[in-house]
């Protein structure tokens, strides 16, 4: 029973953080790495495994929340009554590229030195820093005010934020609401964009990590991984409706000094 809660509460945490900009990786340092240690539970193949596995219950939460425009987006809607000034499946791909083509080269690099408590702190505070200058230097007046009016231009100037994400703690979210706002985004429609072209990104990678660790699935551990994937896709549908209605009215630097606090919180747990 010790183990389905433990996987209960990750998936809490990974299903409020994953999203929402504040670093997902650093809470999971906190209520995985040092409290609940679920690699000494099972093994350090089943805990990174398992956090896969959640990580794609959150993403299921998006998928849910924005259906119908993935719908449109993949052509699939039967009806002719959509307006033309539509965000288009080219304007998502134009975003994921650049952090998809950093990733592919810098995977290993990224693995093996990026992947260190030191490093995720040096995230929350850079990604935090970066969130304030948003705010305190976006255009005074959004030019862009839904997610349809984004440009390719725009979307690969987001996509470039979007790379910063490659750092761990950084978050994806916030780097590239961060370049939505800095380029004249209002909050609203440059998370809708965030969440829409988070999707395939996180989908490719957590799918191509999960064939990789796929000899980790057994009988024992399959209770562990089904409560987390449950929890995690609850909590981020709870977590991302909130945020996208809240988003607008308090805007990043509430979220950037939460993020400055919990890195100080890291860092005197670990001292």
């Amino acid at each position: 029973m010790w183990e389905l809660f433990v996987a209960f509460i990750l998936g809490i945490v990974e299903g409020l953080t994953e999203f929402a900009p504040i670093s997902s990786t650093g809470h999971m340092i906190i209520f995985d790495d040092i409290l609940f240690k679920s690699k000494e539970l099972f093994s350090q193949e089943v805990a990174n495994t398992f956090k896969i596995v959640i990580q794609l219950g959150s993403i299921l939460a998006v998928v849910v929340i924005f259906k119908n425009r993935f719908i449109e987006l993949l052509g699939l809607n039967k009806t002719d009554k959509i307006p033309a000034k539509r965000l288009s499946i080219k304007q998502v791909i134009v975003g994921i590229l650049p952090a998809g083509i950093f990733g592919f080269l810098f995977e290993d690099f990224i693995d093996e030195n990026l992947f260190s408590i030191e490093t995720v702190l040096v995230g929350l505070v850079v990604g935090a820093l970066l969130m304030i200058a948003a705010d305190l230097f976006r255009p005074k007046v959004a030019k862009v005010q839904t997610v349809d009016q984004i440009t390719y231009k725009q979307a690969f100037l987001i996509g470039l934020f979007q790379c910063f994400a490659l750092w761990p703690g950084f978050s994806r979210s916030g780097s590239t609401i961060s370049g939505g706002v800095l380029l004249g985004i209002n909050h609203r429609a440059a998370a809708d964009f965030t969440f829409i072209m988070a999707v395939p990104i996180m989908a490719g990678a957590s799918g191509l990590s999960l064939i990789k660790n796929w000899q980790y699935f057994s009988i024992d551990v399959l209770p562990f991984f089904t409560v987390g994937f449950i929890s995690a896709f609850i909590f981020a549908l709870i977590s991302i409706r909130f945020f996208l209605k809240l988003i607008n009215r308090v805007k990043l630097i509430p979220f950037a000094i939460y993020r400055i606090v919990l890195a100080i919180v890291i860092a005197l747990i670990i001292m």
